[in-house]
């Protein structure tokens, strides 16, 4: 794994992110806790590698709840990117006083609930038929997600300065 410079998204640097989030998402919109978001309209952090490319990029959310982690995306999953951008966003939210980093991801994506799991993360809600709420708001959310597995539920991680793994 390199290293990376994390750091707010520079103008020049948004068509890179675009491209992520349409790989990713299929567009600039995610659906989670029945709000659609509008990525280019939050802050965002990116991973710069060694040779000045995007890497991967984070957007978030914070308020008095916390810093939600809206969306979370690597060029290369495993690189590295995605660790380095979710530590930073937990000591953006340690930074600005908040008290827990938070986000949403479905049912189906194990891969992800490992992830976040590794770094710290907590398992702390279900949503049961959130996805399928959400798809009234993005209808081509599909019916089954990774693995095959029927997407219907949102699982809520969050994670809490010195609450240790």
């Amino acid at each position: 794994m390199g290293g990376f410079e994390v750091r707010a998204i520079r103008p020049d640097e948004r068509t890179a992110v675009d491209a992520l989030h349409e790989r990713e998402w299929g567009g600039p919109y995610v659906v989670a806790h029945d709000t659609r978001h509008d990525l280019r309209t939050l802050p965002t952090l990116v991973a710069v590698d060694d040779a000045g490319a995007v890497a991967g990029a984070l957007t978030y959310h914070a308020d008095e709840d916390g810093l939600e982690v809206v969306s979370l995306v690597a060029a290369v999953p495993g690189g590295g990117s995605g660790t380095a951008l979710l530590t930073a966003a937990m000591a953006t939210a340690v930074a600005m006083g908040l008290t827990r980093v938070w986000l949403i991801t479905s049912n189906d994506n194990l891969r992800a609930l490992r992830f976040y799991q590794r770094r710290g993360m907590r398992l702390v809600g279900v949503d049961r038929g959130a996805v399928d709420r959400a798809r009234l708001l993005k209808p081509e959310i599909p019916l089954l997600g990774d693995d095959g597995i029927p997407l219907h539920d949102e699982l809520i991680l969050e994670w809490r300065p010195g609450a240790g793994r």
